[in-house]
């Protein structure tokens, strides 16, 4: 693993980012684990493997994609029914008929993204949560259903919504006692900004020095939206380490796999959200497949792969025929959201670690 670490700490050297935490795991094993560079420039404070990371959109797969998992298990769900039929306000407008697949395989007909974070900051903090879900319920789809795949945050804006209205308790509870409190994972949390709520004695990756928040983010939500409506969304606001959530992927995966103990998932409706999507791209439901030729996991992982990006700079891949995981975990946006260069660094780290791995 020695080109991977040379790999990992000229990452730091060439300003691809400050700072990051690379796991690998191969079989069940994790075969490298370190910290590289700084988790904040100034003041400086040294990056660390227990250093908690805002995952961003990681937060799809990871939180809101595993408890709809949950409730389709339990058929309080069916990934084909109309949202309308699970949630009544949207009877009448013209997403009644998209379906919970169609949000989870971004082939719903929303737009990408909308800043909705500027007109709910001069909203009294307390009401911006239903002023979103009104924003949401106006937004015209762009496109019909099941026709085009676009990644959208405000799908899973939507599917967290319709979490707490079908589970009937806030998204971040519920993910936290049906899937992380079994699997004893301390380090993977929401922060609440509404009521100060930040886990003290741990260290955090500092993210943008953000232009109209006016300080640079270290604990709380790079995300706009995510923030405005106090930390806990559908689409981001999840934190954590690389390795919780290397626990979590290896829980998936020995659940595909039939190799888990932990009856927590099971295994047919994990490969069910496993599964590329007719239609949606390269799109499974809460996951990403690799794209060719071009995919961020490099060359060498499997179409038998899935993941998902964070545009904080955090990510993780995992071939299920090959039983690999690669996490890999930066601040790329600190201190500012203009460094990309983490889109051409990422497919040379994962052909370096496959190549390593397999070798």
């Amino acid at each position: 693993m020695k080109a991977v670490h040379d790999l990992m700490q000229r990452g730091v050297t060439d300003g691809v980012f400050p700072g990051g935490v690379l796991l690998v795991a191969h079989q069940g094993r994790v075969s490298f684990l370190d910290a590289f560079g700084r988790a904040r420039l100034t003041p400086e404070r040294p990056m660390t493997i227990n250093t908690v990371f805002d995952l961003a959109s990681l937060t799809k797969p990871l939180a809101t994609t595993l408890v709809l998992m949950l409730l389709v298990q339990e058929k309080k769900l069916d990934l084909d029914q109309g949202l309308a039929s699970a949630v009544p306000y949207f009877l009448g407008t013209d997403k009644e008929h998209v379906t919970v697949r169609q949000l989870l395989s971004h082939t719903s007909g929303l737009p990408d993204y909308r800043p909705y974070y500027q007109e709910l900051s001069r909203i009294e903090p307390s009401q911006r949560k239903d002023a979103l879900r009104a924003l949401l319920l106006a937004e015209p789809l762009i496109h019909e259903p099941g026709k085009t795949s676009l990644y959208s945050d405000l799908d899973f804006m939507l599917l967290g919504w319709l979490v707490e209205l079908v589970a009937e308790k806030p998204l971040d509870r519920f993910v936290q006692e049906s899937v992380y409190d079994p699997l004893e994972l301390k380090h993977l949390f929401f922060v609440h900004l509404l009521d100060g709520k930040k886990r003290n004695g741990l260290s955090y990756a500092a993210t943008e020095d953000c232009p109209w928040r006016k300080e640079i983010m270290d604990g709380q939500v790079h995300d706009d939206n995510a923030y405005v409506i106090g930390g806990v969304a559908g689409h981001a606001g999840l934190f954590g380490t690389a390795q919780d959530v290397h626990v979590l992927l290896q829980e998936l995966l020995n659940t595909w796999s039939g190799a888990s103990n932990s009856r927590l998932f099971e295994g047919d409706v994990v490969g069910t959200f496993f599964k590329r999507q007719s239609g949606a791209g390269t799109w499974a439901l809460g996951f990403d497949t690799p794209t060719r030729p071009d995919s961020s996991s490099g060359k060498h992982f499997s179409d038998q792969s899935v993941g998902h990006l964070g545009f904080t700079g955090t990510s993780f891949w995992m071939d299920l025929e090959k039983e690999a995981i690669v996490i890999l975990l930066t601040n790329r946006i600190h201190p500012t959201r203009e460094n990309e260069r983490i889109k051409d660094f990422r497919p040379l780290l994962h052909d370096a670690v496959m190549e390593a791995i397999l070798s």
